[in-house]
């Protein structure tokens, strides 16, 4: 007889409930970065040209600065309210990638990535691309000495490039830097920002949301909003007055990036400054490695439904979430490229860990090229071996039942204890995976085992067929 898939619940968004309430905070957020953006949008002048500041605050009363940075200032400490929805900005801009990141990780853990949500999860890493490029270009547009420093990086990067590299820089940045880059930026954050709403409608018109969850997603975007707003109310952040303006000539001594650009900046750190001569040309490996990891990084995660299917022959639809346990393997891989990702994460503070616990820098940055090497493997056989460890927990305990404590001396003075079946909600859990139909084996009980289940006060022999869902 031919068992029918299970059929989805209607008007389901196939989403677990940690991916449906990080998908709804990215929502809140956002909605956050609209609202006070287009607020900004009224202060800020886009503009490299300079004055001299004649603001309120005294320590760089008639310095020169960029017309961008002089708005910025005038924003924060002068116009009321101004700070408030200048840090909400921020906030929310820092908020965004990481909810965005963590419905990543839900989705791929709990697999419901593969068919029939490949485009939601291809959408999904657009916003995530989509919302870091915002981020990045937003961060350079107070124009103060932290985003002059990071700038100056970038510029660097791109002048390391063979062939296109000073082209490019010199087509981003309007020429050596500062250049034109402000308005660039600008009308790049402006673009990329407007381009956020494209995935979002797309996935949008994919899920079709129920009604009831749309009221309840409401509700929690609210409180997201409002969270994102108390601790702009509370915690400084970006305080451009404290950097001071950009210059190209001074570099910011504690400069670190947005959270969610330091791996980036970690895998400067750590790549080695090799050179090779080729073509007539100087080929910067440092340079070229982080760029070439972070492309196929980015490549492997956009490819993920489709390496899975066919690296496992499996094609089915999956419309069940499934536990991480239950795929041993592909949860191994994730934890390996999640713990790579965090050595590359904390390299870029290796100079502060540096300083902070007076260790030399340089074997600070050996020692992450170490775990860089050994970490991902090390974390991949730890996960796999956990998983299949609870797997086989599991098939016991459903092959067994639960422990009674209860203890029954049999006729031939041997003892054996009373096990209680699991329950029928429990045993469906530990069955079902992904697919609604696949089941977790169950290990047979060998001959003369002292482990026997039983429905009531006496002992029965279990049954060494794979249990029924």
């Amino acid at each position: 007889m031919t068992s029918r898939r299970p059929a989805a619940p209607s008007g389901s968004t196939g989403s677990t409930g940690w991916s449906a309430v990080f998908g709804v905070m990215s929502a809140g957020c956002f909605a956050v970065l609209l609202l006070t953006g287009v607020v900004l949008m009224v202060w800020y002048e886009p503009s490299s040209a300079t004055v001299r500041y004649r603001g309120s605050y005294l320590p760089l009363r008639d310095v020169e600065v960029s017309r961008a940075f002089n708005s910025v200032l005038h924003l924060s400490l002068e116009v009321r309210g101004g700070l408030l929805v200048r840090q909400a900005h921020h906030w929310a801009a820092l908020l965004l990638p990481a909810t965005l990141t963590l419905k990543l990780l839900t989705k791929y853990f709990t697999g419901t990535f593969r068919r029939p949500r490949r485009l939601r999860w291809v959408l999904l890493l657009g916003c995530l691309l989509l919302a870091l490029t915002a981020g990045w270009s937003g961060y350079a547009l107070p124009d103060d000495a932290l985003s002059g420093t990071g700038l100056r990086i970038v510029e660097g990067v791109v002048l390391g490039i063979p062939l296109v590299g000073t082209r490019l820089a010199w087509l981003g940045f309007g020429g050596e830097l500062p250049g034109d880059v402000v308005p660039r930026l600008h009308v790049v954050h402006l673009a990329v920002s407007a381009l956020l709403l494209v995935p979002a409608a797309l996935w949008w018109r994919v899920a079709r949301p129920r009604p009831v969850a749309l009221v309840r997603a409401a509700g929690l975007a609210l409180v997201t909003a409002g969270v994102v707003v108390v601790m702009a109310a509370t915690a400084t952040v970006s305080p451009v007055w404290g950097y001071g303006p950009a210059s190209t000539s001074d570099a910011f001594a504690d400069s670190q990036p947005d959270w969610y650009t330091a791996f980036l900046d970690g895998a400067l750190r750590l790549c080695p400054g090799w050179e090779v001569e080729w073509l007539g040309r100087t080929w910067t490996l440092a340079v070229l490695l982080p760029l070439l990891l972070v492309g196929l990084a980015v490549t492997a995660v956009a490819a993920a439904p489709l390496l899975v299917s066919r690296l496992t022959g499996d094609h089915a639809e999956h419309l069940r979430p499934h536990r991480p346990r239950d795929a041993p393997t592909r949860t191994a891989v994730g934890a390996a490229g999640l713990t790579g990702y965090l050595v590359l994460w904390s390299a870029a503070g290796a100079d502060l860990m540096a300083t902070h616990f007076g260790l030399a820098l340089e074997d600070v940055v050996r020692t992450l090229r170490v775990l860089l090497l050994v970490a991902p493997p090390a974390a991949f056989a730890v996960t796999r071996s956990a998983a299949r460890v609870l797997r086989e927990q599991d098939a016991d305990l459903l092959a067994h039942g639960v422990e009674t404590g209860r203890l029954v001396r049999l006729p031939d003075g041997g003892f054996v204890e009373i096990h209680q079946p699991v329950d029928p909600a429990t045993r469906r859990r530990l069955t079902v995976q992904s697919s609604g139909t696949t089941q977790v084996p169950a290990r047979s009980t060998p001959s003369g085992s002292s482990l026997r289940p039983a429905t009531s006060t006496s002992a029965r022999r279990p049954a060494a067929s794979t249990p029924r869902s």
